[in-house]
């Protein structure tokens, strides 16, 4: 049954606005589908053809998703129109989808002046070819560790998505749709983008300054003040880590009431609690970057590499140097 829907009236309207997804291999289909759906269902809703899309990649041919699911792309890497947008779609092995020919062709295009964003992993293209010097920036909460070792020239939020005057960055999943959300707002005004977020079902729009992560609370399944600060202190000290005892005296708690706390919460003792952060860091960092193992440990909190291996393989049941060599098990969303 074909639900009747009322038009929404627009602002006065010029040529349509062209979108082009550049689909990387082994993109999110999550990403990449709600976003053009986006544009979809605003046309659908204004009814009148406000948006165009094209597909394109550097195979010009097909392109599979990391779902599995192969693409047939529409264009090849060609020049672009200066009123175009361009939205690169990134996903698993990121690192292996930046190749020589791609960032050569963004850098050109992003001369031309056009608006380029990256939805999911895609900041890190979009970092690599130089676009985002000097901007902010947004990537999946998952790389965030290694886009802040590689680049620091980026200042890299935890936001849900940026716009930096022609640059946009999504955190990946469903953020997509609140850029879009966004650029249909600001493009066609308040009334449309709501229309649009009703059709799919998408009660609580975002904005860019709602943070990715849920909240320590709903993380850890605990709703306890004094324990999630603690925690939000780990995380934020990772490189030098806090001991219990200060950690425990900021918190106005005794090192022994927060021993309690993490063993009747989390049942781990806060030392344990801590050094599993700092391994989950670490492992993130040997998957996704090209640091040495050394580095890797110092920017994790551990002096020695020999402490840091030895911790290592008592938690993931291998080395350091082992789990950099697993290609194949790179992470990403």
């Amino acid at each position: 049954m074909q639900i009747e829907t009322g038009k929404v009236e627009v602002k006065a309207q010029g040529a349509p606005r062209r979108f082009v997804f550049v689909l990387l291999e082994n993109f999110s289909l999550l990403s990449f589908a709600a976003a053009l759906d986006c544009l979809r269902i605003a046309n659908r809703m204004a009814d009148k053809t406000l948006y165009t899309w094209v597909t394109t990649g550097e195979s010009g041919d097909t392109v599979g998703c990391s779902a599995g699911t192969r693409f047939h792309l529409d264009i090849p890497l060609e020049d672009l129109g200066r009123d175009d947008t361009m939205l690169i779609c990134g996903g698993t092995d990121i690192q292996q989808a930046t190749t020589k020919k791609l960032l050569n062709w963004l850098r050109r295009e992003a001369r031309r002046g056009l608006r380029v964003g990256g939805l999911c992993t895609a900041s890190y293209v979009m970092a690599r070819a130089g676009l985002l010097d000097g901007k902010k920036a947004t990537i999946h909460w998952e790389n965030h560790d290694s886009f802040t070792e590689e680049f620091d020239e980026v200042e890299l939020t935890k936001s849900v998505f940026v716009v930096d005057g022609n640059r946009m960055s999504t955190a990946g999943g469903t953020s997509s749709i609140d850029l879009m959300l966004k650029i249909i707002a600001d493009e066609q005004g308040d009334k449309l983008a709501n229309a649009v977020a009703d059709q799919m079902i998408y009660a609580s729009i975002r904005t860019d300054q709602d943070t990715q992560r849920l909240s320590v609370p709903t993380r850890i399944g605990v709703r306890h003040p004094k324990l999630s600060q603690v925690i939000q202190m780990m995380e934020a000290n990772i490189e030098e880590p806090i001991s219990p005892a200060i950690l425990a005296k900021d918190v106005g708690m005794s090192t022994r009431q927060l021993e309690r706390l993490f063993r009747r919460y989390l049942n781990r003792s806060p030392k344990r609690y801590y050094m599993e952060l700092r391994l989950q860091k670490a492992r993130n960092l040997l998957m996704q970057t090209d640091m040495t193992v050394i580095n890797v440990a110092l920017a994790c909190g551990f002096a020695s590499p020999s402490h840091f291996s030895k911790c290592y393989r008592s938690h993931y049941n291998t080395t350091p140097y082992r789990e950099r060599g697993s290609q194949s098990t790179r992470l990403s969303v």
